[in-house]
């Protein structure tokens, strides 16, 4: 979704190939051996398969997007944020019996790592600031998976400007056109054409 948006962003015309990872297509394997989402390949033929780089490659240094911190800075915290967040919301989300901890201290573990963002949001709209910077758009959807877990919970937190800033964003018409659900692509058939539409939010 991340990358989506970013690509949304930027506006450029692109062949979209939805996949099923347990069903991975034999030529995503063949540019992208690892075999993980998203996977861009770009009209000159190089591959971008990490979604932050992605959104590296469609939002140039110079743009609104890093007008309160630089790209550089923004990448850093979005890529520790991931490193920190990421596993355990995927403990909590996912939870199996016999894991090393109940999903209660997974969930409460990767809630800390959002204090900062509330600190923040407490002062302005945005995590950096007043207007909304990559790091919103990276860090976004993986607070809403966190969010969706268990949403009264969530909502019952002392963490309400994060809170205020989720729920502005999932109706953004930024997140909601990068939404739309498409059927699965079938080696030798033409993907979709997009996006078809564009974003209301423009730089």
């Amino acid at each position: 979704m991340r990358a989506r948006m970013a690509l949304m962003v930027q506006g450029a015309q692109l062949e979209l190939r939805e996949v099923l990872l347990r069903d991975k297509p034999a030529s995503m394997l063949a540019i992208s051996p690892k075999g993980t989402v998203p996977v861009l390949q770009t009209a000159n033929g190089g591959v971008i398969d990490e979604s932050l780089d992605i959104m590296c490659w469609a939002l140039p240094p110079e743009s609104q997007w890093f007008a309160l911190a630089t790209q550089a800075e923004q990448l850093e915290q979005a890529r520790s944020f991931d490193e920190k967040f990421k596993p355990h919301l995927d403990a909590y989300k996912y939870h199996r019996p016999g894991a090393g901890r109940c999903r209660e201290e997974y969930r409460d573990l990767a809630a800390g790592h959002l204090d900062r963002f509330e600190a923040n949001l407490r002062h302005h709209d945005y995590l950096l600031g007043t207007t909304p910077q990559l790091l919103d758009l990276a860090v976004m959807p993986f607070v809403r998976q966190f969010a969706s877990v268990d949403r009264p919970w969530f909502d019952n937190q002392h963490r309400q400007s994060l809170r205020r800033w989720l729920d502005r964003w999932l109706v953004d018409p930024l997140f909601t056109a990068v939404m739309t659900k498409f059927p699965q692509w079938q080696e030798g058939r033409l993907g979709e054409r997009w996006p078809s539409g564009e974003s209301r939010r423009a730089e």
